[in-house]
């Protein structure tokens, strides 16, 4: 199975990445985390990018607050699927690492989950790889069933409460 490829602009991004490793890890995909900065470090970012195919990445996900142009350096060394991941900044409410994400010029494209959607960003991952592999996609299809018994099992509830 090939590996995601987990970015991340700042540390700070840590608890954002978290809940996308955790959806990963209940889907056993095997995964890797990095912080690059589009910024402070454009070299090491660049590098990630241009070999992550031959070091067996299949998707890439890139976390980013603020101007968030992670994303897009990321997406600029490669032809695999990058997803941006918008995270919550101090000024803007994570609106401006949104639109940065989602702005991308034509030919270089970035699919974009909503602000610190990081179980989304995971599950967008697990989707574009479950393409080429069926136990995945049977995974996949298993906790959609599951995530839709668990609402079920809620709307019960209420109704019995109520």
């Amino acid at each position: 199975m090939k590996k995601v490829g987990i970015v991340m602009g700042s540390d700070s991004d840590l608890p954002i990445i978290k809940k996308a490793t955790d959806m990963l890890k209940s889907l056993d995909i095997p995964f890797e985390v990095h912080v690059y900065s589009a910024h402070r470090t454009p070299e090491q970012a660049r590098d990630f990018s241009a070999n992550a195919r031959k070091n067996g990445f299949g998707v890439i996900i890139a976390a980013a607050g603020m101007a968030a142009h992670l994303a897009g350096a990321v997406a600029a060394n490669t032809t695999l699927p990058v997803i941006g991941l918008p995270c919550k900044g101090p000024v803007l409410d994570g609106m401006d690492a949104l639109l940065a994400t989602v702005q991308m010029p034509t030919g270089i494209p970035v699919a974009t989950v909503a602000i610190n959607g990081g179980a989304n960003a995971a599950l967008l991952a697990a989707q574009i790889l479950a393409v080429e592999d069926k136990e995945l996609a049977e995974k996949l299809d298993a906790k959609r069933v599951s995530d839709a018994n668990a609402v079920l099992e809620k709307d019960a509830n209420i109704l019995e409460k109520l």
